[in-house]
């Protein structure tokens, strides 16, 4: 009998719950083929405008995860997530605050920081993994790191760093900023019932894709200085991510 009305209230407190822990989890393609790990440091990539290529290494940072409820109202997450690559541990992660149970309007990201949370110094954790922007371009933090090898015009191996920050002209102790470039990922209506997995997938090639065909030739280093490179970088990146499931 104990047994039974263990299992009852528990049942009960089950029927209740309004709130649950929700799973975020990245996926990564290339177009339609899955990337992991496994295949870094091997050019089997080809991009929208021709170049044979490699990845080395892929790390970017998210901020602001939202839910947006019909209201109108707002649930805005404290932190943000540095997803790598090469670290498989990283690929997933879970709410520290609790989501109601429902519908949601939206849920949302940011990609890399805005410019209210992308302050100089700021976060210890990202200070020790080489995260941070030259004070010469205006400090703060990086929104991406794409690195690897290309096969150039001579088809010999060459470097490329495709690294996505905040928009500076004029390097130095007065940097200007053209427009931002950090932005919003809509991950559209979603419905939140107990324990959500929410599954998000990057399409790698779409930052060399569209509405800008990427010439590894002409933009391959040195981008971070490069403001028009950087706002390239934003437009392309507009259609990088893609809601995969919810379960």
């Amino acid at each position: 009998m104990l047994t039974i009305v263990f299992l009852s209230c528990e049942s009960d407190q089950d029927d209740e719950r309004s709130s649950t822990a929700v799973q975020f989890r990245f996926e990564h393609h290339w177009d339609n083929i899955g990337v992991s790990n496994a295949d870094f440091n091997s050019i089997k990539f080809t991009n929208a405008f021709g170049n044979n290529l490699s990845i080395e290494r892929l790390r970017y940072l998210i901020s602001r995860i939202t839910f947006t409820k019909p209201s109108g109202e707002s649930l805005v997450l404290d932190g943000y997530k540095l997803i790598d690559l090469s670290e498989n541990e990283s690929l997933q992660f879970t709410t520290e605050t609790p989501i109601d149970l429902g519908t949601y309007t939206n849920v949302s990201f940011i990609f890399g920081f805005t410019n209210e949370d992308n302050t100089d110094g700021s976060y210890a954790d990202l200070n020790s993994t080489s995260w941070n922007v030259p004070a010469m371009l205006g400090g703060g933090y990086h929104y991406m790191q794409l690195d690897g090898k290309f096969l150039n015009t001579l088809n010999s191996e060459a470097g490329y760093n495709y690294h996505a920050i905040r928009a500076a002209d004029n390097p130095g102790a007065n940097p200007t900023f053209p427009q931002d470039t950090f932005f919003r990922v809509d991950l559209g209506e979603i419905s939140i019932s107990d324990n959500s997995t929410i599954t998000i997938a990057m399409n790698i090639a779409q930052w060399f894709k569209d509405p800008h065909l990427w010439d590894l030739n002409v933009y391959n280093q040195m981008l971070m200085p490069n403001s028009a490179a950087q706002i390239l970088m934003y437009q392309n990146g507009q259609n990088a991510f893609n809601l995969v499931s919810v379960e």
